[in-house]
């Protein structure tokens, strides 16, 4: 059975021994995470896998993240370019442990796909490898460029140096899909317009002179300054921006002090400002350091921000998200669309839409038997593989209706 093998009325089924290779391609993933710009396993076995297709995957210079086109992308002399469709992945793991209790479970200490990038990856190239037996059989009516985005969880992110690789090159629409463990496998979270919130980093550094516990009063108490800034800082906030804005900030890290009886010289906050509607947050970054300086200078510190811009939301074009809801629908087997909310969680998938026009789904990975849902970002999480039926049917299928360029062959006939 070849890569790409179809049956029934609409082509882009997900062949059974395609779908078990695609699991144990997911599993093998699973067990080597890399950290942001670091994907070098990743990047290779994807190459390699394309390239066994007859595909020929381009690989960024840094080693991490590749670019693959499918189906006829020549341009004839005096021709207009040929528009492609993009499909992205995303390829890092975060730095967390693995906690689970599964023969996949992480062998690199301290990392984790506990985002489900694993799982995206092994769509997208499932998608890949099903595209190419169609292009071959000259059933896929308009060409695509896979994605393989290494660095999504950090800042810079990668979305960025894929731009800048030429990524987006001829591209006139891109879809994407995230695992959502609170939807039913099988099922399809869909949204138009924002998907998911800006987010902003933040470092705040305090200092002062130090000293003895038994004389706060002759120093700077720079851990109850600390915990100050951490406390007031979001409630200030909340009442100084327009509640509809969704502008929260939330502390990840509070580091200060070494001994019980000594008042610290430094101490660091770390965090993030999420907001859903970007436009009135446009001067975040000034209103969170005026008052961090005010928190701090009322208990004697001195304070000092680092405030870095992030991914602005994902907002999702109607027109694109109305393509992956007819894709969903129209697959076979059964299928069902939901109405998701938009998220506080970010995704750079977001400066892509900057560019061109496109959209995220939110892709069901809970079990239907379970009762409990694994978060996240969360040391236990993992995701039903089932799910991967599903998203290579479903992203087939939009590439199969999208709109736009037909090739060469079908005009000429």
């Amino acid at each position: 059975m070849s890569d790409g093998d179809v049956n029934g009325e609409l082509p882009g089924l997900l062949a059974a021994r395609l779908q078990a290779e695609l699991i144990a391609f997911r599993r093998d993933l699973h067990k080597h995470p890399e950290l942001g710009h670091s994907e070098f396993y990743a990047t290779a076995a994807v190459a390699a896998r394309l390239q066994k297709a007859g595909l020929a995957p381009r690989v960024l210079p840094a080693g991490t993240g590749l670019i693959c086109d499918i189906g006829d992308t020549e341009q004839e002399p005096g021709a207009p370019a040929v528009p492609l469709l993009a499909i992205r992945a995303d390829l890092d793991a975060l730095p967390i442990p693995d906690t689970k209790m599964v023969s996949y479970r992480s062998t690199v200490p301290g990392s984790a796909h506990a985002c489900g990038h694993d799982l995206h990856t092994t769509v997208v190239l499932g998608t890949g490898l099903v595209l190419a037996g169609l292009a071959r059989q000259d059933q896929l009516p308009r060409p695509v460029r896979l994605i393989f985005q290494p660095a999504e969880e950090v800042t810079p992110s990668g979305a960025l140096e894929m731009i800048e690789a030429g990524a987006l090159e001829r591209v006139e629409q891109i879809i994407a899909l995230h695992c959502d463990p609170a939807v039913e496998t099988g099922r399809l979270g869909l949204r138009q317009g924002p998907l998911t919130s800006a987010c902003d980093q933040l470092t705040v550094l305090l200092d002062g002179p130090g000293g003895h516990t038994a004389r706060p009063h002759l120093t700077t108490d720079l851990v109850t300054a600390a915990a100050h800034v951490a406390l007031d800082t979001p409630a200030i906030l909340a009442r100084r921006t327009d509640t509809r804005t969704g502008l929260t900030l939330t502390w990840g890290r509070l580091e200060t002090g070494h001994a019980c009886n000594v008042i610290p010289q430094h101490a660091e906050l770390s965090g993030t400002v999420r907001c859903l509607n970007p436009d009135p947050c446009q001067d975040t970054s000034t209103l969170v350091r005026t008052v961090i300086s005010d928190v701090a200078t009322l208990y004697g510190a001195v304070s000092h921000v680092t405030y870095r811009r992030g991914a602005p939301p994902v907002v999702n074009d109607p027109g694109t998200t109305e393509l992956l809801r007819h894709a969903m629908t129209t697959r076979p087997g059964p299928g069902a669309v939901e109405d998701t909310q938009q998220s506080l969680g970010s995704e750079d998938f977001s400066w892509y839409l900057q560019h061109v026009p496109g959209a995220m789904a939110r892709l069901g990975v809970r079990p239907p038997d379970s009762t409990t849902s694994h978060d996240l970002h969360r040391s236990d999480f993992d995701a039903d593989e089932a799910a991967i039926r599903t998203g290579v049917e479903l992203l087939t299928t939009a590439a199969i209706l999208a709109p736009g360029h037909r090739n060469r062959k079908d005009k000429a006939t």
